[in-house]
């Protein structure tokens, strides 16, 4: 259930852009480690992919393919603005163009920016508060990002429900550049993983297909590790396990 109450905008805005501020530091915090499972839903089959991410900042990061056995060793490279990908099968590292960040990830509902973070939620957007209201019975904020002008992103607007008690992100819905319903992402099952409070299940719903989804769960986490962007490199997507 859901019940909205409206405030002045003028008093939101200024807040707006400092909500996803703390909402992204307490979902990545300044460096991270997690190990996860994809699971890919259709129709007709089931598919799981397993993964482990290392993050730094918002400038790097790393997602190792450990599962099923023909793509493991599949490494996703993000650099400041460069992306990367390392393919085992061919003994080859490739460079992944921004036309290629839209494209679906591992055959998922996920997109390659969703997975690889190209652009970012915070200086690629404006941000406005619409509304707050009780969500899956928290108190939240809906936040509409709108690409700032010449931003190189994906969608063409993005809501997100975040809370107003811990910042954690509950529901994003992602638009295409008409402005229509592209997908909805809802996090659930909040639980305190590497000593915070997180919902680690996201399940990703295309709006021109609800009868497919791809849920992500994060099965292991932690915060504040001991990386340098050193680790980030070339070379250690063929050493990294």
């Amino acid at each position: 259930m859901i019940t909205a109450t409206f405030a002045p905008a003028t008093a939101q805005n200024a807040d707006a852009e400092t909500i996803i501020r703390n909402m992204e530091q307490h979902m990545r915090g300044n460096s991270s480690y997690s190990e996860m499972k994809m699971t890919i839903e259709r129709p007709r089959f089931t598919r799981e992919v397993e993964l482990k991410s290392w993050s730094l900042d918002t400038d790097f990061s790393l997602v190792l393919v450990t599962a099923p056995a023909r793509e493991q060793g599949t490494v996703f490279l993000k650099r400041h603005n460069e992306i990367w990908n390392f393919v085992p099968s061919i003994d080859r590292t490739i460079k992944m163009p921004p036309s290629m960040m839209s494209q679906s990830w591992m055959g998922s509902d996920f997109n390659n920016d969703d997975l690889i973070r190209e652009s970012s939620i915070i200086d690629d957007y404006n941000h406005e508060i619409l509304r707050t209201e009780t969500y899956e019975g928290h108190e939240v904020y809906v936040i509409e990002l709108t690409p700032k002008p010449d931003a190189a992103v994906v969608w063409g607007m993005v809501r997100i429900w975040v809370t107003q008690q811990d910042y954690l992100q509950l529901r994003v819905e992602n638009f295409d550049q008409r402005n229509e319903l592209a997908n909805t992402m809802k996090l659930s099952d909040i639980r305190e993983m590497g000593g915070r409070l997180i919902p680690p299940r996201f399940e990703l719903i295309p709006a021109d297909n609800p009868n497919q989804k791809t849920i992500m769960t994060y099965q292991a986490m932690e915060f504040d590790v001991d990386l340098s962007p050193d680790f980030f490199t070339q070379q250690n997507m063929r050493r990294v396990r």
